[in-house]
């Protein structure tokens, strides 16, 4: 996380307060998901749309026009398992523009849509992963058709807002179907299954 001691950065993480990282570091069983989606927002500037967020360039964002709460529409065309929604944002470069409140909502469409995480972001530079687990610890990834993104507020009170890059993971399906096991090696696979 990228703050100006390691003191303030547990205090950040203590009190739930996401700050961001300079690296993008996602677990090896996470595929990203966002791919097979179409993407709306509820507002843009013309050139800063929602391919700006897409386009793995850190140098452009999408940036809304309109009053709060600012939208990023995901939907998928199947039931999809999603376990963490990760943002580029960049208080130094973006300042009023920065979320400082965002709220993340599932369900199986528009008419539907549950808040399933609030999250407060102070100062944030870099990606910030949210996870959308739940309090129990068997809920490790929910299970929806749609995702929506809503910034609630900005830093210094401002209106509209810039975020550089979504991403969207879900867990990666086991190979071999109805196996509990995880198994890597072609020789455990040949023999995972009795006949």
């Amino acid at each position: 996380m990228a703050t100006e001691s390691d003191g303030e950065e547990e205090t950040a993480t203590a009190t739930g307060k996401l700050t961001g990282s300079p690296q993008l570091s996602v677990d090896d069983d996470l595929r990203e998901m966002a791919k097979k989606a179409a993407w709306s927002v509820s507002s843009c500037k013309p050139g800063n749309g929602v391919l700006s967020l897409r386009d793995e360039n850190l140098d452009t964002y999408w940036q809304s026009d309109g009053a709060q709460p600012h939208l990023v529409n995901i939907q998928f065309q199947k039931k999809v398992k999603l376990q963490l929604v990760v943002l580029y944002v960049d208080f130094k470069l973006d300042e009023s523009y920065t979320p400082s409140k965002i709220s993340i909502r599932a369900g199986d469409g528009f008419h539907n849509l549950k808040e399933i995480k609030t999250v407060e972001l102070v100062k944030p530079v870099g990606w910030v992963h949210i996870s959308l687990s739940g309090n129990d610890p068997r809920e490790t990834f929910i299970h929806t058709f749609m995702l929506q993104i809503a910034v609630l507020s900005n830093h210094l009170n401002g209106r509209d807002t810039h975020i550089r890059q979504i991403k969207i993971y879900g867990p990666r399906p086991n190979p071999v179907p109805l196996q509990p096991f995880h198994f890597t090696s072609k020789e455990f696979i040949t023999y995972s299954v009795l006949r």
